[in-house]
């Protein structure tokens, strides 16, 4: 297991660095659930500090949960190409919100062999690849809330 796999998976230390590198993510309670080589969920709660004026998640609290699925592999996946240095950016962003929140929502990438594959083509190529993941938010019952789709650029520093 690694040292980021370890600080994600421990919960107060997770959240500290949360606190630190993303407060409002932290404010809005956005948090990983689980991360292995195959998937990604992360969960935002519908409360007081995530809600919109008609009781459902904020859309933006949403895209920062799925957008979180997204980027704690990318990170992980940059940590993991050491000694090379890769930067990492969001460069597009699709969504589609299909149902409203009023509860936990979770959101899953799958996608996470094709995103370590552009980090190491990035690294060998030292050129940016760009991919595109999707990652669905679902509701504790398994209703599909919202997906998203989001563009990640690696390239080797």
């Amino acid at each position: 297991m690694s040292r980021f796999q370890r600080l994600v998976q421990q919960r107060w230390k997770f959240s500290l660095f949360l606190l630190y590198k993303l407060p409002a993510a932290w404010l809005a309670g956005v948090r990983v659930q689980q991360l292995t080589p195959a998937v990604c969920i992360t969960s935002v709660p519908f409360r007081w500090l995530s809600q919109n004026p008609f009781r459902s998640t904020y859309f933006a609290c949403l895209a920062m949960a799925a957008e979180m699925s997204t980027g704690i592999p990318a990170m992980w996946f940059t940590a993991a190409a050491s000694p090379a240095r890769v930067s990492m950016l969001v460069t597009g962003m699709q969504a589609s919100f299909l149902k409203k929140a009023t509860g936990t929502t979770y959101f899953t990438c799958e996608e996470l062999s094709g995103m370590q594959a552009a980090v190491q083509q990035a690294v060998a190529s030292g050129e940016p690849v760009t991919i595109t993941v999707d990652t669905t938010g679902k509701s504790h019952d398994g209703t599909v809330i919202a997906t998203f789709a989001i563009t990640w650029s690696f390239k080797k520093r």
